[in-house]
């Protein structure tokens, strides 16, 4: 759920102060302001259909025709704000251990205006949810929220950025390089056949903006946990549990011995978080299990503590309970963490001064 109204407003704002930011100029954002807002308040209804259209597509990382079908109807909307609108299809994939043999398309889009900034805005169109869900969970409005799959993470930012672009075509506003827009439809499976296009076109941007839901207060955020896995891999000796399971190597009791002691590596203070999540063993009742496996979700804030729990990881899966198993681990980073640097922290002190001298100007 989101509140519509808190939404677009601040992300057309944010947009605003950025376009002026290499001057250092912000009377042209007083004097939009109030139109700015005029056209915001008026387009709320037209957001809120923009955003059923966008729910109502079922669009999961792998169903490649769902993804399809909204990156046709994103590409239509951009293109009718004046922007160079393209779908691209993803051919350089980066291979993790759960990459599909084929990625959905990414539609990139680029408004030339008559200033100097170069601004990227980024989301992503497909969701986690399974296909058949939208007809249980269909969209709706209860007051002044909308409530749907997927709005959150991430249609209510593919909205947003429509509805951005509309709005500065609606009041002229020029004070921009260029916008550049990428929005792909791999970001739930760690952007396998994007991170390469969005990484290139990204470094030749002075700002990168991710519309991805932030919670529900609409707060701007400067750093993010990077995303790891861990994957457990375990090989027994199957037997007849009922006969002789004494000629076993029981898989499943290594697997639960392995998990047992890495079941507490997190560390609260560094923001580390290591959850094991999946788990298999086994197929028949009475057999010994020859084969297990098991897989983690992994959260850090800083590259090194990927490294350092990689290394823990190895060297843990050392201590076995059963001498003849074998035992293997392998870790990966599905997504680096971003991290708060200087340039970031300015951009957003910049920002702020911005809205303050514009609502003291507004008070006066």
């Amino acid at each position: 759920m989101r509140k519509i109204s808190l939404l677009v407003s601040k992300s057309s704002y944010f947009l605003l102060s950025l376009g002026v930011m290499g001057s250092l100029v912000t009377t042209s954002v007083y004097a939009t302001t109030e139109k700015l807002k005029q056209v915001v308040t008026a387009d709320q209804q037209a957001y809120l259909s923009t955003l059923k259209d966008l729910v109502n597509i079922e669009s999961g990382s792998k169903d490649l025709a769902g993804v399809n079908q909204i990156a046709k109807l994103v590409a239509k909307r951009l293109k009718n704000t004046g922007a160079e609108v393209s779908i691209i299809e993803t051919k350089d994939i980066y291979r993790m251990d759960d990459t599909p043999a084929q990625t959905g398309p990414v539609v990139k889009a680029v408004l030339t205006g008559q200033g100097k900034s170069k601004i990227m805005l980024i989301a992503h169109m497909d969701t986690v949810y399974q296909k058949g869900m939208l007809k249980d969970q269909p969209f709706r409005v209860e007051g002044n929220k909308a409530y749907g799959l997927g709005i959150v993470d991430d249609k209510q930012g593919v909205a947003a950025i429509i509805h951005v672009l509309e709005t500065l075509k609606k009041i002229n506003f020029q004070d921009y390089g260029t916008i550049t827009v990428l929005m792909n439809s791999d970001e739930e499976i760690s952007s396998p056949g994007s991170r390469k296009l969005i990484t290139e076109i990204g470094q030749d941007q002075d700002v990168v903006l991710s519309f991805e839901g932030g919670g529900k207060d609409g707060s701007l955020r400067l750093a993010t946990s990077g995303i790891g896995a861990a994957y457990l891999d375990i090989k027994g000796k199957s037997s007849h549990a009922g006969v002789k399971p004494e000629d076993g190597v029981n898989a499943l009791t290594e697997l639960a011995h392995q998990v047992g002691q890495m079941q507490n590596l997190s560390n609260p203070q560094t923001g580390l978080k290591l959850n094991w999540t999946v788990a298999t063993a086994g197929k028949t009742r009475n057999v010994i299990p020859d084969s297990a496996a098991a897989q983690a979700d992994v959260r850090a804030l800083k590259v090194e503590d990927f490294d350092q729990l990689e290394k823990t990881l190895q060297d843990t899966v050392k201590n076995k309970k059963l001498a003849e198993s074998q035992v293997s681990v392998k870790f990966e980073v599905r997504r680096p963490p971003l991290v708060a640097n200087d340039k970031a922290k300015k951009l957003a002190e910049q920002a702020q001064s911005i809205y303050k001298n514009e609502l003291c100007t507004r008070q006066k």
